[in-house]
Formats: structure tokens, C-alpha cells, sequence
């Protein structure tokens, strides 16, 4: 399956050059401890439930500003997994294969890894049912809390 056209209106895109190889990016969105060293933007802490990266296979985190008490933050399902190159999952399902009503906004969100001269090409595409829901979450800090957590995972794997 090949990438989806973005549209302006409806999707987030996040560009960023990684100076590392495809396969450990892969390996830090795959490893459960070491997403959960940059999943959530520092200081919150990440705690990862369940990890099946496949396609159907559950990918469920929570959070924790004071490393203790936890909330759920992702509960989604993977669609797409082309290895070191395509993730591809939605919170709109829950892991249980169960429809759902994601706070605070539904999305699917498409990561490509490409070859790139100083590392890999890093994109997320983070697509949305209309286009409310995607100004809110551009509003809600998109650019901000994405690009903070890809910095983060490039500090990982660099």
C-alpha cells in the first residue's frame, strides 16, 4: 500500500531529517522501553501496555506528570506496519477492535521513514475526519507536542 495524498485541510504533517539509520528509529516505535523514553514530551513520564506492533495489533500508553499515578494517553490499533519503513495506526479504534471516541481529537497517523543523506527522512502525517477537528488539534499544540516528542526520539537513536 502506498502513502495517502495529504490534504491541507484535513491533516498535520511533521518533517524532520533523523541522523540514524531507518532500522533503530524502527526499533524505538517497536521496543517497548524505548518508546517509553520518548512517547510522551519530557517531563511526563510514559508507561507502555501493550505493544503489538502488527497490523490489528494493540498499541496502548499512559502518562504521569509526577511518575506515579498514570492516565490513559493512546489506546489505538495499528493498521499498516511495513518494517523500517511504515507504521501506520488510529486511536478511532481501541485496542479491543472496539469503535471509539478518542480525546482529545480521533486521528490516524501515518509515519514513513526514507533514506536521507545526513540519516532518514522522518515523516508524520496525522490525518483527521474534518477539518474542526484537525484546526483543534493544530490549536491544541500539535506542532509543539509532535515535534517535541521527534526531537526526543531523534536524541534516542542519534
Amino acid at each position: 500500500m502506498t502513502a495517502l495524498p495529504i490534504d491541507p485541510a484535513l491533516d498535520l504533517v511533521l518533517d524532520r531529517v533523523i541522523a540514524a539509520p531507518r532500522h533503530r528509529i524502527r526499533e524505538a516505535w517497536t521496543n517497548s522501553s524505548l518508546l517509553s523514553q520518548w512517547w510522551t514530551p519530557a517531563p511526563t513520564v510514559t508507561r507502555v501496555d501493550h505493544l503489538e506492533v502488527r497490523p490489528g495489533g494493540a498499541f496502548v500508553t499512559e502518562m504521569s506528570d509526577d511518575g506515579t499515578t498514570f492516565v490513559p494517553h493512546t489506546d489505538a490499533v495499528f493498521l499498516v506496519v511495513e518494517p523500517d519503513t511504515r507504521l501506520v495506526f488510529t486511536n478511532t479504534l481501541d485496542s479491543g477492535w472496539r469503535p471509539a471516541s478518542p480525546q482529545p481529537v480521533a486521528m490516524s497517523a501515518e509515519i514513513t521513514l526514507t533514506d536521507h543523506p545526513r540519516g532518514t527522512a522522518y515523516r508524520a502525517v496525522v490525518r483527521h475526519g474534518d477539518p474542526t477537528t484537525r484546526d483543534r488539534h493544530a490549536s491544541l499544540g500539535f506542532a509543539e507536542g509532535w515535534g517535541s516528542v521527534t526531537a526526543a526520539l531523534a536524541r534516542l537513536v542519534e
